[in-house]
């Protein structure tokens, strides 16, 4: 769709994007746009204010509703009739585009790499096209609830890479309402490797739990409790440094799970944010930052690690066969994992 718009393409019979959702029955139903809050946009917007400029806008995502075709056989009641997919960053700027969108382009790349950058430091939850997207989902949840007698799980969340952010962000918000959205996430990027346990949880007799205990699960158990049935589709690659630390982070917590499950019971609880501050802080207002938002605590969620050699972080690999992929399940809860399906 941005290459579309960049490429004066939407509104004339050589649009690519279209083909994506018909072809599956699909309507676009709403384009999801936002305003670059990169620093170079925002300085260049207070400089020209006087003039009524305004921040470039780009799309990040679209609402897609299920349209069975006439006299086509009916939708499965297990498939979604809406889907709300976000795009991932753009990298880099189309060639032999109209002059007149080339300094749009290079608002959208600047303004993904300043969000990438969020993500990186964990402040994503306040960025304007996270909060965006969440309450665009909220009112299709509204809509859907007014009388259309259509099931939220009929709702999907889908994304790549900053879009798989996106969705995780927007699903887990739902899921703290006790909404659970189905969804699924392609190579979500683990932002400054917080899925890593740390090494006072890994010893023997898990030194340093208590204070951890005393000071952090309180906060985090009933959220914990509250996210546990919601089980989002982690699509990764083992060799993709973007998403490594789901799998560092899910695998490190079954063998803890395995050797001191205590101790495990304790640690996966409460987000790494939180370990660090309880273990390092004294100070209460500090244990206490962040309470609220907790971007980091996923207590279930079905693992798909990619083995192939494709390109680890691309989203073109996922339409390949299972077994091309060499692609291996497992489901983690705070019950442990479950059964491994491999399939090559």
């Amino acid at each position: 769709m941005e290459s579309d718009e960049y490429m004066n393409r939407t509104h004339t019979g050589e649009a690519l994007a279209p083909a994506w959702w018909e072809s599956f029955n699909f309507r676009r139903l709403k384009t999801l746009r936002y305003e670059c809050e990169c620093l170079l946009c925002e300085t260049k917007t207070r400089l020209s204010s006087s003039f009524g400029a305004h921040r470039p806008c780009s799309i990040y995502g679209a609402i897609l509703e299920h349209v069975p075709p006439a006299g086509g056989a009916l939708r499965h009641p297990s498939a979604p009739r809406y889907i709300v997919a976000f795009r991932g960053t753009i990298l880099r700027r189309h060639q032999h585009q109209p002059h007149q969108h080339e300094q749009q382009q290079q608002h959208t790349v600047f303004g993904d790499m300043h969000l990438n950058l969020r993500i990186l430091a964990n402040k994503q939850h306040g960025c304007d096209r996270f909060r965006d997207a969440r309450k665009e989902v909220g009112r299709l949840l509204d809509s859907v609830a007014d009388g259309s007698h259509v099931a939220p799980a009929a709702v999907w969340l889908v994304g790549h890479s900053l879009g798989a952010s996106i969705a995780l962000n927007v699903g887990r918000d739902m899921a703290a309402k006790g909404c659970y959205l189905p969804t699924f996430l392609f190579n979500p990027p683990q932002g400054r490797q917080e899925g890593r346990v740390p090494d006072e949880l890994r010893c023997e007799g898990g030194a340093g739990v208590d204070g951890a205990e005393a000071t952090g699960e309180g906060h985090g158990a009933a959220l914990f409790q509250t996210l546990a049935p919601w089980v989002p589709e982690l699509y990764v690659h083992e060799r993709d440094i973007v998403c490594q630390g789901f799998i560092d982070y899910f695998e490190q917590r079954q063998k803890m799970l395995d050797r001191l499950r205590p101790v495990a019971e304790v640690a996966m609880k409460l987000s790494l944010r939180d370990m660090l501050i309880s273990f390092h802080s004294t100070d209460p207002a500090e244990s206490g930052e962040d309470q609220r938002v907790r971007p980091h605590l996923l207590p279930s969620a079905r693992l798909w690690k990619n083995s192939s050699y494709h390109y680890a972080h691309g989203l073109e690999q996922w339409w390949k066969p299972d077994n091309e992929l060499r692609l291996s399940s497992r489901r983690y809860s705070d019950r442990g994992a479950e059964a491994e399906l491999l399939y090559g």
